[in-house]
């Protein structure tokens, strides 16, 4: 069964009917584009600006998993990625928020342990509550859908497909959409093709269009959040049981927090099913929202990540930095409370 593929669909392009099988499909097509279909706020200038930070962001974490016996100071780093010290401290701030010292230290084996055990009780609190109803990412509020098993035989037929590539400050991504929501978030390694590719190969029944207008308005919403501002966002899960089960658990881990396979094993009810989790993690398709880089081994080292561990380090340590300065913001505003 093969995918088709439409490319360069424009605003006032509809799906064709054939394609849709009844009007609470189209009924769902519309409540998600007005949901989501709005002015972009921010310009893509701040993205590519973002993308191109990332680059050397990501450089600098493989050169540091490079020197594996040695730890190398602010200077090497900064000149393996042709920068001088006060140069590549300035992309950091400007990318995260914070020094490169300070970001590099979440990405410690003492710290990565040391949030595990903080976060080992958040997980247990809330999968107690039950594994329905939605996730949190940052200020958006994720509706999750899982196909069933009878659609999960079909391979995506009678679906039709948007996706487009798009820059994320983690890197250029692969994002694409059904009626239903989200239904894969990769990124971009050695080539976009391999993603294209993956994505083909897990929807192989559906027809794709390609469709930036649809799709960047959704990496905004993701990437770029209003402050204070709660919004909504679906995605559907297209996997056994067994592993919705463990991307649903993975939607509960706030940001900043980890876990380990086993924490998740135990939270879900499969006590000696660690392998199998971290299995069922590795092939989550929705990156990032389907926070799967949360999850890492019980040694506290960072590794084994779909989209590359440099990335994961990058994605542990920039919500690390968030989640600090949040903190600090939060603690600053209480000071100055009457």
């Amino acid at each position: 069964m093969q995918s088709k593929h439409i490319h360069d669909l424009h605003q006032k392009d509809i799906v064709p009917s054939s394609c849709i099988k009844s009007n609470i499909r189209v009924a769902k097509q519309k409540t998600l584009n007005i949901m989501l279909s709005r002015p972009q706020r921010i310009s893509m200038t701040k993205c590519r600006k973002d993308l191109e930070h990332y680059k050397r962001v990501e450089a600098a974490i493989r050169f540091i998993e490079q020197q594996v016996n040695k730890q190398p100071s602010l200077e090497e780093i900064a000149a393996h990625v042709h920068l001088s010290k006060h140069h590549f401290s300035r992309i950091f701030k400007e990318w995260v928020g914070i020094s490169p010292v300070r970001f590099l230290h979440f990405l410690t084996v003492e710290h990565t342990k040391e949030k595990l055990a903080e976060s080992r009780p958040l997980l247990e609190t809330a999968l107690s509550a039950g594994l329905s109803g939605s996730g949190r990412l940052h200020d958006l509020f994720i509706n999750f859908e899982a196909m069933t098993p009878g659609e999960f035989k079909l391979h995506g037929k009678d679906v039709t497909i948007e996706y487009a590539f798009a820059p994320t400050p983690f890197g250029k991504s692969l994002l694409a959409q059904t009626t239903r929501g989200i239904c894969y978030l990769g990124f971009v390694g050695e080539s976009k093709d391999v993603l294209l590719a993956e994505l083909f190969t897990v929807w192989k029944g559906a027809t794709f269009i390609h469709a930036p207008s649809k799709i960047l308005p959704l990496i905004e919403a993701i990437f770029y959040p209003s402050p204070n501002v709660s919004q909504n966002i679906s995605i559907l899960m297209k996997g056994t049981n067994f592993q919705i089960n463990v991307w649903r658990a993975l939607l509960t881990i706030p940001q900043g927090h980890l876990v380990t396979y086993k924490d998740i094993a135990s939270a879900i009810g499969a006590t000696n099913a660690a392998r199998a989790v971290g299995s069922a993690v590795g092939k989550n398709h929705i990156g990032y929202i389907i926070p799967c880089h949360r999850a890492i081994t019980s040694t506290g080292v960072l590794q084994k990540y779909r989209w590359g561990s440099s990335r994961k380090k990058a994605l542990i340590g920039w919500e690390a930095s968030r989640q600090e300065l949040s903190n600090e913001e939060e603690q600053n505003s209480k000071c100055y409370e009457p």
